[in-house]
């Protein structure tokens, strides 16, 4: 498919499956990173869906780097665990080390 047949959704799984192994984003620079700047919860919408797919939804955390988006996993933890097991530390559902750990999809362009 070409990217401007794409709907929203889909761009949004476009971009999250370019996030690095043992790396996250937030939902804010996606939405920034296809133009929409002010649609973060529809980012949020589009990844609620895309949990059982091959879509690392897991990378996407909120703009203070809390893992919001834990309660559409499977499981206690799972979303935690997934990051973890990337070498990404959270304590108390927050990434530690966000701002090294944060991938811009903008300057991948």
């Amino acid at each position: 498919m070409k990217p401007e047949t794409l709907n929203f959704f889909e761009k949004v799984y476009v971009v999250v499956k370019k996030i690095p192994y043992g790396r996250v984003t937030n939902y804010g620079a996606i939405a920034n990173y296809l133009g929409a700047a002010r649609s973060a919860r529809m980012v949020g919408y589009a990844l609620n869906g895309s949990i059982k797919s091959e879509v690392p939804a897991h990378r996407v955390v909120n703009r203070k780097g809390l893992l919001t988006g834990k309660h559409h996993f499977e499981g206690t933890n799972l979303m935690q665990q997934l990051l973890e097991s990337e070498g990404v530390e959270v304590k108390d559902n927050q990434v530690q080390n966000f701002d090294k750990l944060f991938w811009d999809p903008i300057q991948e362009l």
